[in-house]
């Protein structure tokens, strides 16, 4: 009976993993066949300078703000202890039914707090930019993502205190933002980390330069967004962009870590530690 369960645990993971290696290669195409469309490129043309300096150094200052001294702030707003029993509670479930139903439920219930998290920044991205507010709006931004991020961390298991695993999230949010060969090489990273090849410890130096490297590639990606958003007669266009990049970091985000949760579990199963 004991080798029949340990048996189905085994199965039951590997076909979770077969679905998450399926969406994963839905997001590779996506990522190395997406083109900035004409009409964007043309308008990011037209923006000043100026302007986007001080869009990269807002994003840099609010992920410097958020991320290094805002998670007492952030876990305020949702009870990670809470999310922490939730997990251990799906966990055993598992371990007793040894099914792919009891797995799913952890992935509904990191589902289910970011569609929560997507209202939030929708309603907020879009009454801000309703008043014509656009960089103060990056501030707020950054924190409802970093939250859904540790809520999607927190839900598979893996707390996000160490220096470690917050360059690890840093990295992530970069990734679901690049393109073409870039997504691929930063992805390939990604993977060598989920698989268990990058050992060692993090200087807080070298969080702080991936800090300002994913920075930048979202001040990139989001100029013209945010721009917008700080015009009052257009506003709610520029913050409609917030649900929109949420989505995108997120669901990258949540498909790393369950995949990386998976073949935690499978490398337990295999090596005896599991059921």
């Amino acid at each position: 009976m004991f080798k029949d369960q340990k048996s189905q645990s085994k199965s039951a993971i590997e076909k979770e993993l077969k679905t998450v290696k399926r969406q994963e290669a839905a997001l590779h195409h996506a990522a190395v066949t997406s083109k900035v469309p004409e009409w964007k490129l043309a308008l990011m043309d037209k923006i000043p300078q100026k302007v986007s300096e001080n869009l990269e150094k807002a994003f840099c200052k609010a992920f410097a703000a958020v991320f290094e001294k805002g998670s007492g702030m952030i876990e305020k707003t949702y009870h990670p202890d809470t999310v922490r029993k939730d997990f251990a509670i799906r966990e055993f479930a598992f371990q007793v039914r040894s099914d792919r139903k009891s797995l799913k439920k952890i992935q509904g219930d990191a589902k289910a707090a970011n569609r929560r998290n997507l209202a939030i920044t929708s309603v907020e991205g879009i009454g801000l930019g309703a008043f014509g507010i656009g960089l103060p709006d990056i501030v707020v931004f950054v924190g409802v993502l970093l939250k859904g991020i540790y809520e999607v961390a927190l839900r598979y298991g893996f707390d996000y205190d160490s220096q470690k695993e917050q360059y690890f999230i840093l990295k992530l949010m970069e990734t679901s933002m690049l393109k073409g060969q870039e997504w691929e090489d930063a992805n390939t990273a990604i993977d060598r980390w989920i698989g268990g090849e990058t050992a060692g410890s993090f200087r807080k130096e070298e969080v702080k330069e991936q800090l300002n490297r994913t920075a930048g590639v979202f001040a990139a990606d989001m100029l013209l967004f945010k721009f917008i958003q700080g015009l009052p007669a257009a506003g709610v266009i520029g913050g409609a962009g917030n649900p929109f990049y949420y989505k995108k970091v997120l669901t990258y985000a949540e498909l790393k870590y369950r995949k990386r949760y998976l073949s935690d579990l499978l490398q337990k199963e295999i090596s005896g530690q599991g059921i």
